[in-house]
């Protein structure tokens, strides 16, 4: 007696995300780590010097991570209310920081205490930075002023006063030293010359400005404020190149990839894009728990670190490839289980007699009842709730055994009110996928001549007959549309394909003659 064989479950193919070499580069990373600061997050900044410890602003503290701990190396507590925007030099042995007490704040990485403090703000300074020369320090604030402060000296050398509300975002030049950018909550970036006394380039963004980007050529410059992310030509006079609105929340940070190759904006929606710097479509996403305020990405993108409004750090470390590697040679022993796997090596001899052991085959629920010939009960365990919803493709593959057994009708008869409905509602749910049609077809044209003597008995059943004619109806009527459009699409390519004429063999193309013919067409009949 041959064995029984379990129901064949087909494997259809699953429409995934498209991979592609962004993809396969932003997806190389490890799980993420998070650590709880004491407030939100609010900015983050990598040190431009190795190892790139990058700082973190939250609440009343600045802390410094390292690369790969998840304590901090570093901690500066000197603020007496929130901090904002700590920010390394290019040297990486200074940070300076703003307040909401108005005093902007620089410390030694390797100290404790503050250096210098510079006070001339009269409200909170959310915007600080180091000029290419390393001596001077940018600061913007919310009494609507950015101000340039000399380091050596702790003194104010200049005040601009041309935003008309908060100064929340600014960048000073790597290139130039007299050039800064500063943006506002008035909706303008303004472009300032120290060696001139007002601005000399303005832009409109439309929405208040929440951060500022640079490309290195420093050619382009890239704003966030509300949903949208735009980038302006410098050399241009300001000339805005494109706007990108793929956000649905307001955008809070951006930053480059190494290479200058990619764009990551972060924003309130939770969502981290990453947009090609050629194309500026979008190549990645990711999702987080809670809303971005900051976002920071290491130098050789070896990193990505987020910080988030409920106070969560996040890091996601790039795999290195030693971690997919597995050393089998230095497997740990297990006495415990050697007896299971004693012998495994061993290879019979020429003479020796082999016994088999019966390998036990495991059946699903529907597989027994088909091996009892239980055909209604295989199919009753086929429609169970799970594996109606979860898993149609198996109740599929079991009312095509049946149907392969010629046991499909007897299956489908004989069921009451609640067995029917069931059944109905599988099949409005999937007569129409083109996966499942051929064999639910089939059992629907089964049902009708099962059960047509029972129209008109129970509501439920009535309805869900008239929803699966509704259904078939409109299926017919977008088959018979596809047609038309083919039929249309197939008579506009056969018109656009050039004519060519093909000669008979043994014809003249001259006057379609066979060859060695005369013609009884005078000559001048035949010039015309």
């Amino acid at each position: 007696m041959s064995s029984f064989r379990a129901t064949k479950i087909p494997v259809y193919p699953k429409l995934g995300e498209k991979v592609t070499q962004d993809t396969l580069y932003w997806k190389d990373f490890k799980t993420p780590i998070q650590i709880k600061e004491f407030g939100a997050v609010t900015n983050l900044d990598f040190s431009p010097v190795a190892p790139h410890n990058f700082a973190v602003t939250a609440f009343t503290r600045i802390h410094i991570y390292g690369p790969f701990s998840q304590e901090p190396v570093k901690t500066f507590t000197k603020f007496k209310d929130n901090a904002y925007c700590g920010r390394f030099r290019s040297d990486g042995q200074l940070l300076v920081a703003g307040c909401e007490d108005s005093v902007v704040r620089l410390f030694d990485v390797g100290g404790k205490v503050a250096l210098r403090m510079f006070k001339g703000h009269t409200k909170a300074v959310h915007v600080t930075d180091f000029t290419s020369d390393q001596y001077q320090i940018l600061t913007g604030s919310d009494d609507y002023t950015c101000r340039l402060w000399d380091i050596p000296n702790s003194t104010e050398l200049l005040s601009y006063k041309e935003h008309t509300d908060y100064v929340r975002c600014g960048i000073a030049s790597k290139l130039n030293g007299n050039l800064f950018l500063t943006g506002s909550y008035d909706h303008t970036l303004k472009l300032f010359d120290t060696r001139i006394e007002k601005s000399v380039l303005s832009m409109d963004h439309g929405q208040p400005v929440e951060s500022l980007l640079l490309y290195p050529s420093e050619g382009l410059v890239v704003s966030a404020g509300g949903r949208h992310v735009k980038v302006w030509d410098l050399l241009k006079a300001g000339q805005p190149l494109v706007s990108l609105k793929h956000h649905h929340k307001t955008v809070t940070s951006l930053c480059l990839s190494s290479n200058g190759q990619r764009l990551l904006s972060g924003s309130l929606d939770r969502h981290i894009k990453v947009y090609n710097t050629t194309t500026y479509k979008v190549v990645h996403n990711f999702d987080y728990a809670a809303s971005i305020l900051s976002l920071a990405l290491a130098p050789n993108d070896e990193s990505i670190v987020v910080g988030m409004t409920n106070g969560i750090l996040s890091i996601k470390q790039r795999k290195c490839p030693e971690d997919s590697k597995k050393d089998i040679g230095q497997q740990r022993r297990r006495p415990s289980s050697s007896g299971f796997v004693k012998g495994k090596n061993y290879v019979p001899k020429q003479d020796d007699y082999l016994i088999s052991k019966p390998v036990k085959e495991h059946l699903a629920k529907y597989d027994k009842q088909l091996k009892k010939f239980n055909v209604s009960k295989a199919l009753d365990t086929a429609l169970e709730t799970f594996l109606r919803t979860r898993k149609p493709e198996i109740t599929v593959a079991v009312i095509k055994e049946l149907d392969r057994r010629g046991k499909l009708k007897n299956a489908l008869a004989g069921r009451d009110e609640q067995g029917l409905s069931r059944l109905l509602s599988f099949l409005i749910g999937h007569l129409v996928d083109q996966r499942f049609a051929p064999v639910l077809v089939t059992a629907a044209d089964m049902i009708l001549d099962i059960y047509h003597s029972t129209i008109g008995q129970s509501p439920v059943i009535d309805r869900q007959l008239l929803r699966l004619q509704d259904l078939v109806e409109r299926e017919i009527d977008y088959q018979q549309d596809l047609l038309e459009v083919l039929g249309m699409l197939d008579t506009m390519f056969a018109c656009s394909l050039p004519k060519k004429e093909v000669p008979s063999p043994g014809i003249n193309g001259q006057n379609g003659q066979a060859r060695g013919e005369t013609s009884s067409v005078p000559p001048q009949i035949q010039a015309l």
